[in-house]
């Protein structure tokens, strides 16, 4: 008998939501195409180690975004019908790694409140000169909704983030990667999405056995993803606190099959040579930034960059505390 302990903090949840037949992959199956024999046949499936030639860029931007509620809201329109709403802070940044300065800054911030609610139209919210809550009506009645427009508004956010960084970029030896997939970002150059949680499962059995077989520094072979958009996308391992310079060795302590595992995609429209490329690169590059348990509590996909960054902007969102009590005061007026 085994017993894995979820290196995850239960609080977040888990870093994949495991099946009902022994927890080999997520539970959900996707029911976009696979192609898993773009870059070798699935009969050759096996993890891949980058050669000694990968070199990793000069610098490396991550781009990620926080949430906040800073207060459930009541919308009642002239017929005294209530609906509930949230007022929330949300902010999208990023953040630039120097690789041969070994320095990391806070390239680009963005920060905006909004209020959800369904039902009539409202006016803005003020809660001081700096937080005005712009109104966002949620269609229908289903409170789910109100949380997916929020989750909406912000990824909007780091759409326009990611965008801008890339066109203030100054240099070509850079890679941008994001926080999520790709959809929204597809014709930005040298820009990979990074998903470090995992709730479908889009590999058979098969192959599924080669990701929970990689050992830290290693990843898939490339297999194509369709659907709405297609991209190519491929699955790493990072190391639990290692460094980049580690060699590949799978402990016996790894944790769960699942543990360190994160998935990277890149546009269709690459030729398959630089997708291969940047799939070598994303594995000599991002094993470096792994967080360790004791300092993060979703270690180690949470790359530190991104936990610093999003430290950061949940400081710009602004002192809880005050908003909640400039939000009291501006509901009061609109009942006066």
């Amino acid at each position: 008998m085994r017993v894995h302990v979820d290196a995850w903090d239960p609080s977040y949840g888990r870093s994949f939501e495991a099946d009902a037949g022994g927890g080999t992959g997520p539970a959900a199956t996707s029911s976009a195409p696979v192609d898993a024999g773009v870059e070798r046949p699935t009969g050759a499936w096996a993890p891949l180690t980058p050669s000694g030639g990968v070199r990793s860029p000069r610098t490396v931007l991550l781009v990620d975004g926080v949430r906040r509620i800073d207060a459930r809201v009541w919308v009642e329109d002239d017929e005294g019908v209530a609906r509930p709403g949230v007022c929330a802070s949300y902010a999208a940044g990023a953040v630039r790694c120097d690789l041969a300065g070994g320095a990391a800054e806070l390239a680009l911030s963005a920060v905006t409140h909004g209020l959800f609610a369904p039902g009539p139209s409202v006016a803005p919210l003020r809660a001081h000169d700096r937080a005005v809550y712009a109104p966002h009506r949620v269609v229908g009645d289903d409170p789910s909704q109100v949380d997916a427009e929020l989750q909406r508004r912000l990824y909007e956010l780091e759409v326009q983030v990611s965008q801008r960084v890339r066109a203030e970029a100054g240099s070509t030896d850079d890679l941008l990667v994001v926080d999520g997939p790709l959809r929204g970002r597809t014709g930005m150059p040298r820009t990979l999405g990074y998903a470090k949680t995992h709730h479908k499962q889009y590999l058979d059995p098969e192959l599924t056995r080669v990701v929970t077989a990689l050992a830290p520094g290693q990843r898939t072979p490339l297999f194509l993803l369709g659907g709405q958009w297609h991209r190519y996308s491929w699955y790493l391992r990072l190391p639990a606190g290692a460094t980049a310079t580690t060699a590949p060795t799978r402990p016996a302590a790894i944790g769960s099959p699942w543990s360190g595992i994160v998935r990277l995609e890149c546009p269709a429209d690459w030729s398959l040579p630089d997708a291969v490329g940047w799939a070598d690169l994303s594995a000599v590059t991002l094993p470096r930034f792994a967080s360790t348990p004791y300092k993060d509590p979703r270690a180690p996909q949470n790359l530190v960059p991104i936990a610093g960054l999003e430290r950061r902007l949940r400081g710009l969102l602004g002192d809880p505390r005050l908003l909640l009590r400039g939000l009291r005061t501006a509901a009061a007026r609109t009942v006066a």
